[in-house]
């Protein structure tokens, strides 16, 4: 059996708690020891998930902070108010949800602690247990790994470079690509695409292993360049794969 993730989160969902686990590169939130939100910088949130692909205006999203964000019930007005259907909510939420956590659950993240009793603001929408975060954050980390070894390349400014005799691109990959200038990180690309922040990964790091983009640091040239092994063609567009993932996760639930 593999190691826990965060032992201290496996800790609190045995326990039950309600609180929010708060580490140097975001937040997760509990309520009787499920996870019900998670919240980082590396991570574009809900709101940047709905604002910027135009499902909901900004002014939409606004309303709904003002009206119950001190109720802690915006999810809840957002569809009530039929701004977003339930299931809409479920699988947007759940995206975010999972994408900050993998960054939340980062190795580097700094130290652990809880602050018991916190609540988000966004209210009850679709908790998931303890088990499902790490195996899922456990699983993404995998498939970076394998795509490319050079976790470099998430962090840092990408810049374009001008590929020869590298395979063509697909449409959402030249979006990255077209944002690559050098400045930008994987993170501040994803909010400007309005992507969840791991999708921004797997295109970099594909494109990366395809020699479109720089990595931050060059390999050694006396050791041999990393080869990416070969990911199943069901990973070939993540946003299918997560639809897949997040629909048996709600089904299992029913």
């Amino acid at each position: 059996m593999s190691a826990a993730i965060s032992p201290m989160l496996v800790r609190l969902a045995s326990e039950r708690a309600t609180g929010a686990l708060l580490r140097d590169a975001g937040t997760l939130y509990l309520v009787d020891g499920r996870v019900v939100h998670a919240e980082s910088p590396a991570s574009p949130g809900v709101d940047v998930l709905l604002t910027a692909t135009g499902r909901l205006p900004a002014d939409g999203w606004q309303e709904a902070l003002d009206r119950a964000g001190a109720r802690r019930q915006v999810g809840r007005f957002l569809v009530d108010s039929g701004r977003l259907s339930d299931g809409e909510l479920e699988i947007c939420h759940l995206g975010a949800l999972f994408d900050a956590a993998f960054f939340v659950l980062a190795p580097a993240s700094g130290p652990t602690r809880f602050r018991y009793g916190a609540v988000h603001w966004l209210g009850p929408v679709r908790p998931v247990t303890a088990d499902a975060v790490e195996r899922e954050t456990r699983r993404r980390r995998k498939l970076l790994e394998d795509l490319w070894p050079s976790p470099e390349v998430d962090r840092a400014p990408v810049v374009r470079r001008q590929a020869v005799r590298s395979p063509p691109v697909t449409p959402r990959q030249r979006a990255v690509l077209e944002l690559a200038d050098g400045v930008r990180t994987p993170a501040a690309i994803s909010r400007l695409l309005g992507r969840p922040a791991f999708h921004t990964l797997i295109d970099v790091r594909r494109l990366a292993a395809a020699g479109h983009i720089a990595t931050p640091r060059a390999p050694d040239p006396t050791g041999p360049s990393p080869a990416p092994a070969r990911v199943p063609d069901v990973c070939a567009d993540p946003d299918i794969a997560l639809l897949r993932r997040l629909r048996d996760a709600l089904e299992a639930h029913l």
